[in-house]
């Protein structure tokens, strides 16, 4: 975990990230939370691979902040989720199997009328 955040770190001119996108998470959100520089920010789009146990005195040590909010930047237009299929909510089951076998490229959208 410390090599693979000393590599984003190398990659970033050795002072680390100023802000990590995961939309994953799992076994590399340890060590990008290593490599992230003085004050930066940590944007939680998505949990697909787990939730991970994230070390809160990076957090304090490095002053950077842990964020999960993208609200904003969709009402402004900034970022527009890629769907990769839409689901009448009596096909749910086969939304969920999209999930399970990782068809999914993208988000699936369950519809209620």
């Amino acid at each position: 975990m410390r090599a693979l955040a000393a590599l984003f770190k190398d990659c970033c001119g050795g002072s680390g990230t100023d802000g990590v996108y995961d939309a994953v998470r799992g076994g590399h959100a340890e060590a990008a939370l290593h490599s992230i520089a003085w004050e930066g920010r940590f944007l939680v789009v998505g949990l697909p691979a787990g939730i991970p146990q994230v070390p809160l005195n990076l957090v304090l040590l490095k002053s950077c902040e842990i964020v999960g909010e993208l609200l904003e930047f969709y009402i402004k237009g900034a970022i527009r989720p890629f769907i990769s299929e839409r689901f009448p909510l009596d096909r749910a089951p086969e939304a969920i199997s999209w999930l399970a076998t990782r068809k999914a490229m993208g988000k699936i959208v369950v519809t209620v009328n």
